[in-house]
């Protein structure tokens, strides 16, 4: 497992479209997923130990921001030969054991981690109601643990989204472990 942390915000960055299958059987593009006041993109996967330690703050942070009328979706764009705990029908029973009121989707060509840079996982790309990153920096202080009582700053940063359209200027970056990128052909 290689440890990563996302680069510094890149304020502005307009939002990649897609088109993915989702564990429910859907399939959705970022209009499906926009939110009126602001969109949450996290690339996660089934494994991480990082995403393991936080999944339900994850969950009730974003139960928290759709009530304020942010959307959001989960992507997980693992290399599933390579790390077959990612798989798509696993993705299915993670969503399912962990109750997820956001759809997940699979990147499995990998062309949606790389339109937006993904690096990590989790990784956090907070949009404006202009699809307009705002924040790309971590949940909270957790990191293979969960840390209690940690500020919630992907929360509060979001929750400044929605009401200024702008995020904040101090963001710590998200670590976790590398997207697991398929071999080169």
């Amino acid at each position: 497992m290689v440890s990563k942390e996302t680069p510094v915000c890149d304020f502005g960055w307009k939002a990649a479209d897609f088109d993915l299958p989702g564990v429910d059987g859907r399939r959705y593009t970022l209009a499906d997923v926009r939110g009126e006041r602001g969109t949450l993109i996290m690339f996660i996967c089934n494994h991480c130990p990082y995403v393991r330690a936080v999944v339900d703050r994850i969950i009730s942070d974003v139960k928290e921001l759709q009530a304020i009328g942010i959307g959001a979706a989960a992507i997980s764009s693992n290399d599933a030969e390579s790390h077959p705990e990612d798989s798509f029908d696993k993705m299915k029973a993670f969503a399912e054991e962990h109750g997820f009121t956001f759809p997940y989707l699979y990147d499995e060509s990998q062309a949606v981690a790389k339109a937006y840079g993904a690096i990590c996982t989790p990784d956090f790309f907070g949009f404006n109601a202009d699809l307009e990153l705002q924040y790309r920096g971590r949940l909270d202080a957790s990191r293979k643990e969960a840390a209690p009582n940690a500020r919630r700053e992907l929360l509060e940063a979001m929750r400044q989204v929605a009401d200024t359209g702008e995020g904040p200027a101090e963001q710590i970056p998200s670590m976790g472990c590398s997207i697991k990128w398929k071999a080169a052909a």
